[in-house]
């Protein structure tokens, strides 16, 4: 998505995968097939890049400080992203920028855990008991109820960070997208509904969201890409308390599932501004195009060929926006997702979900 993006911008790309079969290897015309977690094999693919970027955030920081030591441009650079790759020392950051956040801190057994719950004003269990690095979609992410429960995380072999599990109205997400010179936009925040810890509807802007907690969600977001030095697209996954405030819960610093629907509802989509940010460009307009802009997850079951389906989705509904990424269907997987914009938000959502079913298999008409 990031290179259909460039193309009108006249942008080449090269790409480092780990197989053909990805999303990006299938359109990408130079593909380098390695791996990320290999210092020489990055250096020989950095040797003739203008600038290096990221559609995930797991290589190892280390290489990445190296490259950028030896000149390669890297952004966002390691500085800031390792406050994406590991959730220990985002919490870190955070704190000492006085971000505000659940309660939280790492955590050496069971039995810490134990004490983790009831300590501070703790009500006890459940908690949230995270992996520093790894995790993604669900995984790494344990709530557990008591400490028996609370063995499993720590047989990864990597510290494990302990959070209270926020009694929240629902979530939200600030993306903002920061260029090198100090050039920022801000989107509208937007709503973002988890099944299984998958983000599966997005509705951009958030119904019902107070403006003044909306600003400040907003320049919460612009002021964290700031301290952070980041360049790029942040996204600021928050929790709105039912007490009428907002926390951080996570940050990814790559264009995001909560933002796609800016392909089809924003003057710019987060992908264009992501490659403009990194490039140093005039970043582009991120107001939305409609009142309401829903985003549905197209996840796998078991109907393989979802290509069928188009016939029927797009005959029935002219102004949908479909977008598939070329993966394995898979169930639970995420294979694609579709955008509906217009002003009545109950029809753009009924429209974007039926479509999203449809492709799915779970509805024949």
């Amino acid at each position: 998505m990031m290179h259909q993006a460039g193309i009108p911008l006249g942008i080449r790309f090269k790409l480092l995968a780990d197989t053909p079969q990805e999303s990006a290897a299938q359109v990408v015309g130079t593909t380098v097939l390695g791996d990320y977690r290999d210092l020489d094999t990055l250096r020989a693919f950095a040797a003739d890049c203008d600038v290096i970027t990221f559609d995930h955030e797991h290589v190892p920081t280390e290489h990445l400080r190296t490259l950028q030591a030896e000149g390669v441009a890297v952004r966002p650079g390691p500085h800031a992203l390792v406050n994406a790759q590991d959730k220990g020392v985002m919490r870190a950051t955070l704190d000492s920028i006085g971000v505000p956040c659940p309660r939280h801190r790492l955590v050496a057994d069971p039995a810490d855990v134990t004490a983790f719950a009831h300590e501070g004003g703790g009500e006890g269990y459940p908690v949230v008991l995270k992996t520093v690095r790894g995790g993604y979609d669900g995984k790494g992410v344990w709530v557990v109820k008591d400490e028996s429960e609370a063995a499993a995380p720590f047989l990864a072999g990597v510290p494990v960070l302990a959070e209270e599990k926020v009694d929240f109205l629902r979530e939200l997400a600030a993306n903002v997208v920061r260029s090198p010179s100090g050039q920022a936009v801000a989107y509208p925040v937007v709503e973002s509904v988890q099944e299984n810890g998958i983000c599966a509807e997005v509705t951009a802007p958030a119904p019902d969201l107070d403006p003044a907690l909306s600003d400040e969600a907003q320049q919460l977001a612009l002021r964290i890409a700031g301290e952070l030095d980041i360049t790029g697209h942040l996204a600021v996954e928050l929790f709105q308390t039912r007490d009428g405030r907002i926390l951080v819960n996570e940050l990814a610093m790559r264009p995001h599932n909560s933002g796609h629907w800016s392909q089809d509802g924003a003057g710019t989509s987060q992908f264009e501004n992501h490659l403009r940010a990194v490039l140093d460009l005039p970043l582009g307009d991120p107001r939305p195009r409609a009142k309401w802009t829903v985003m549905v997850n197209v996840l796998g079951g078991d109907y393989p060929d979802m290509y069928r389906a188009f016939l029927h989705c797009m005959a029935r509904d002219p102004g949908l926006k479909i977008h598939m990424y070329g993966k394995d269907v898979k169930p639970g997987r995420k294979v694609g997702h579709v955008n509906v914009f217009g002003d009545d938000l109950e029809d753009v959502r009924e429209r974007a979900r039926h479509a999203a079913a449809y492709l799915r298999g779970t509805i024949q008409e």
